[in-house]
């Protein structure tokens, strides 16, 4: 992640301060030079990110966010539905649906799919997050609208990197199962075409630039008989130098009935401006945040002076109270590493996560925590937010969060902690303190959420103890 990139030039610091027993600041150059390789890892951090949502879903998300919604024409009656059977399926793709494991739609689904079925269709831009049902939404879209006595392509649909179109894909061919006469291909690099040639499947998924070529350069797509075009993940499609432009270029080249879907987890107004270059005159659903509470999460503080002290008072912890499930949250990779291993010889049950790791691998370490075979996880910032735990119980902050200049992170620190207290249940955060800078960083965090963090006394164990077992 980006924070592992800057976590580089935070191990060089540690290890300058051992030699001097002094913690040195990074010069002006150095974190200029960690911000332009941290911005550079930007996009693989959100794309990984999204992927490994992806990954991890095994069901619906119980969204609880209210959806608004914005109608192109705010006069037109606002239909939403509460089973499939009132959309009108073919046959065939309500087998898939319900194959899928669908029983009714979802929040984002009862809302989205009357607009994206619509006939004339209409347009849209939607907020969504992964977990949601917003892919199946837009695949059912496409496969809807495709004529299968049509032998070319009349539905695109981009994502920003070959991962991600290859799970929109799975999607696309599980709920697709029962209707074999629409077929799906790639356009991603490495799928080489003989030049002349003319794709006869109806849907084409893949990334900008390739999509581009087979639309312009080689013509193996008619960009004029396009019905659906489908854009995936404009969040992360942004932060990646080339992708923007190259969309815009397609979605010129198609005709101006073309139905445009536009979809993004969220919507900064760089996300905004380039949705509105892409989608004209928009329908737009949006999620009202549900902000992250601190309400029912215990926050306590434990004064250290060194990593080898927050050790031994992680150990102490775990010595007096019975924990669930755990997570413990470093600010490098060469700190978790080390971490996790005096853990294990300590006789814990550990897994380890961290941003080398590819995405299929943490999400297997994900997959292993959940289902309760390790009752602790190590990890650094690629952790912090969106994966649910229901035996979390204790979130243990070993460094507090930064940014790259040394700030308080709260945005990271509120997401960290957000992994406890989960599903209406009472979670407990402590964080290791090993510094007067730490205890800064720590009382700006306080002052931020004006939620009061307190030092941990063993008076408080019994207090702990009901919420960590």
């Amino acid at each position: 992640m980006a924070t592992d990139s800057w976590a580089q030039a935070v191990d060089e610091q540690e290890a300058a301060a051992e030699s001097v027993k002094t913690l040195t600041y990074a010069t002006r150059a150095n974190v200029a030079a960690a911000k332009t390789e941290a911005e550079g890892e930007n996009k693989s951090d959100k794309a990984a990110q999204s992927l490994l949502n992806k990954l991890i879903r095994n069901n619906l998300v119980n969204n609880t966010n209210q959806v608004e919604v914005l109608q192109k024409d705010p006069n037109s009656p606002l239909y939403s539905v509460k089973s499939f059977e009132e959309l009108r399926l073919k046959p065939q793709l309500l087998q898939g649906v319900y194959g899928m494991g669908f029983n009714r739609p979802s929040k984002i689904q009862e809302t989205a799919l009357p607009m994206m079925l619509a006939e004339p269709p209409q347009n849209l831009i939607a907020q969504s997050q992964s977990g949601t049902g917003k892919t199946a939404a837009f695949v059912l879209a496409m496969l809807s609208h495709v004529d299968p006595n049509n032998k070319y392509p009349q539905c695109l649909c981009v994502s920003p990197t070959y991962e991600l179109a290859l799970q929109t894909g799975k999607v696309i061919e599980q709920m697709g199962k029962h209707y074999p006469e629409v077929r799906l291909v790639y356009a991603i690099r490495g799928n080489k075409l003989q030049r002349g040639m003319k794709l006869q499947e109806q849907i084409v998924i893949g990334t900008p630039g390739t999509m581009l070529d087979w639309c312009g350069k080689f013509k193996f797509i008619d960009p004029k008989k396009i019905k659906v075009f489908v854009l995936d993940e404009a969040d992360v499609m942004i932060a990646t130098q080339g992708h923007q432009d190259q969309s815009i270029r397609i979605q010129r080249m198609l005709p101006k009935n073309c139905q445009m879907l536009l979809f993004s987890a969220t919507f900064e107004e760089s996300v905004w401006n380039f949705a509105q270059r892409i989608v004209p005159d928009p329908n737009i659903i949006k999620l009202k945040r549900e902000e992250e509470t601190l309400d029912t999460i215990k926050q306590y503080y434990v004064l250290c002076n060194s990593r080898e002290e927050k050790f031994q008072a992680l150990c102490n912890i775990y010595g007096a109270i019975t924990i669930a499930q755990a997570m413990i949250f470093c600010h490098t990779r060469k700190t978790a590493g080390w971490l996790a291993g005096e853990l294990s010889r300590e006789g814990h049950q550990v897994a380890l996560l961290s941003g080398e790791m590819q995405v299929e691998q943490r999400a297997a370490v994900i997959d292993r925590f959940r289902d309760g075979k390790e009752k602790v996880l190590v990890t650094t910032n690629v952790c912090a937010r969106g994966i649910d735990v229901e035996q979390v119980s204790v979130v243990i902050n070993f460094d507090l969060p930064v940014d790259k200049d040394g700030n308080p992170d709260n945005e990271t620190y509120l997401h960290r902690i957000g992994r406890t207290g989960r599903f209406g249940k009472r979670g407990l955060a402590i964080n290791m303190v090993d510094s007067r800078m730490s205890m800064n960083i720590l009382n700006r965090i306080q002052e931020h959420f004006s939620k009061k963090i307190e030092k941990l006394d063993t008076d408080d164990l019994d207090e702990i103890e009901k919420i960590a077992s």
